[in-house]
């Protein structure tokens, strides 16, 4: 196997488990959590909100140690706290434990990110690395609906919801093990330019990329944490309450798999109009799901929009920091990636409260009015005509 091949198997595996399990899997096992815990959904948004905060944390240390130690040390450290968050989680006996478990397992996504793109950029030749980044980045959906696919089997063989996050385990292990063998020809690279600090991207220009991965960030979030419980408890015909949220999980991943023709979409119809279309589809997803949540159509709708949304924005996030902080890729990206950890971290608590205060619906539709009142205030002219 070729080094281009092994970085991007190794980067493969690792997004699928940063991303997949260890990131998803609370929203996942939702229904099973609650049962097992007694769980309120004030206490679901608050242990979300701070798996979310174990990702913040990750993006950190991340940059930290890919600046100092090379791609490696950031990848290795983030695949190791998954496979012992997600172990953690298998043996958790109590909600305290569980926190713990899923937030350690989270933060393993907010390590994956930022080092292989300065390894792709560094190690891969200028013609494959759109590949390489594209196979990568493949790793999200794949790990999301391989992790819906595990969660739906256990329902149907019966299996307990800690055997699937031992499986999880498992599975971050084995990435490990290979990120290992592959990253450890990857050194760090050289500094060309003084490194700019976080305050030096704070700049006008900026502001609304910041300000949308923060709305995405609530929005997908809150999706994340309380959209497969909704489904279940609404009844989707056809369905066994069980396999709601990991079938609704498979959708997710699959149409996830469209962030691979962003570049594409975003040549035909320029920056500004993807934007609005992706906030508008994160808003019909919510309110798909607050008016069908017991129909096929409204699962296959709020699922499928879903992921489209986070997949595309997630990819015009990434081109969109490199465009605007060509001196500093790196933190650039990982500035936009804080904002929108910082919206993950607020959405599920607040989500949970206004829940538990009113209702369901009330929560969808105000998380819903927040991408469409973005998409209405966006303007061309916020935007650098080179990122268009």
């Amino acid at each position: 196997m070729t080094f281009f091949k092994r970085l991007t198997v190794a980067g493969f595996a690792a997004t699928a488990i940063g991303f997949g399990p260890a990131r998803m899997g609370f929203g996942l096992f939702v229904p099973e959590f609650k049962a097992a815990f007694s769980m309120s959904d004030t206490s679901v948004g608050i242990v979300s909100s701070i798996s979310f905060a174990g990702f913040f944390a990750g993006l950190l240390i991340a940059e930290w140690g890919l600046e100092r130690r090379g791609p490696a040390f950031p990848v290795l450290t983030g695949l190791a706290a998954s496979t012992f968050g997600l172990a953690l989680t298998a043996l958790a006996p109590n909600v305290t434990v569980l926190t713990i478990g899923i937030c350690v397992a989270a933060s393993g996504a907010g390590f994956a990110w930022t080092p292989f793109n300065d390894a792709v950029h560094r190690k891969v030749h200028d013609a494959d690395r759109p590949t390489a980044l594209s196979e990568i980045s493949t790793g999200t959906s794949a790990g999301i609906a391989l992790a819906g696919a595990v969660a739906l089997i256990m329902v149907l063989t019966g299996f307990n919801w800690r055997a699937c996050w031992a499986i999880f385990a498992l599975a971050a292990a084995m990435a490990l093990v290979t990120n290992w063998l592959s990253l450890r020809q990857v050194d760090k690279a050289r500094p060309t330019t003084p490194v700019p600090r976080y305050k030096d991207l704070l700049q006008a220009k900026s502001r609304p990329l910041f300000a949308i991965a923060f709305v995405y960030g609530i929005t997908s979030a809150v999706f994340i944490a309380f959209a497969g419980d909704w489904f279940s408890q609404s009844g989707v015909t056809g369905l066994s309450d069980g396999t709601v949220p990991s079938t609704m999980f498979v959708i997710y991943g699959i149409f996830g798999l469209t962030g691979l023709l962003t570049n594409r979409v975003r040549d035909v119809i320029g920056l500004v109009w993807l934007l609005r279309t992706l906030l508008i589809a994160a808003t019909a997803s919510l309110v798909t799901a607050t008016f069908l949540p017991g129909h096929w159509i409204g699962l296959l709708l709020s699922a499928g929009l879903q992921g489209v949304n986070v997949m595309m924005i997630s990819a015009v996030l990434a081109f969109w920091s490199e465009r605007l902080f060509p001196s500093a890729p790196s933190m650039g990206l990982t500035a936009t990636l804080l904002a929108t950890a910082a919206g993950n971290i607020c959405g599920p608590a607040l989500a949970g409260l206004i829940t538990d205060a009113a209702d369901s619906r009330t929560m969808f539709l105000a998380t819903a009015s927040l991408p469409v009142v973005t998409a209405f205030l966006l303007r061309k002219s916020t935007i650098l005509n080179r990122s268009d």
